[in-house]
């Protein structure tokens, strides 16, 4: 995944692909409280939207460059939750009573009475 712009039409613009930048390289380093703090700093710039009318305007390029850098932060988005749903199903298969404590991304929890010994076998050695 690559910047949308090279150059920005709005420093707005510029800080909302750095910070796409610095989500998207902490979650190339699979850095878990980077992605944390990456996404902290996303929400504050998004929350510093500027209150324009040129988001209205379908020809702007401002408009254009929000909706390279949504569809760029959607990717990421996609990204991490099949990542979610990859730990999700590792720690399943690896320790199923931790599993069911956990609300799972994509599927219903299992029955504990659905388990089988194999696991238990590993909990209790």
């Amino acid at each position: 995944m690559t910047t949308a712009a090279a150059t920005p039409t709005h420093h707005w613009i510029g800080s909302l692909q750095a910070e796409l930048d610095a989500l998207e390289a902490a979650l190339l380093r699979g850095d878990a409280p980077g992605v944390e703090r990456a996404s902290a700093a996303m929400q504050a710039v998004l929350q510093q939207a500027p209150k324009t009318p040129d988001f209205t305007n379908p020809d702007s390029a401002l408009r254009r460059d929000t909706q390279s850098a949504a569809q760029r932060f959607a990717q990421l988005r996609q990204a991490v939750l099949r990542t979610n749903a990859q730990n999700e199903r590792a720690v399943a298969s690896l320790l199923p009573q931790q599993a069911l404590q956990r609300q799972p991304t994509y599927s219903r929890m299992v029955k504990p009475s659905t388990l089988g010994g194999v696991g238990r076998g590993f909990l209790s050695a």
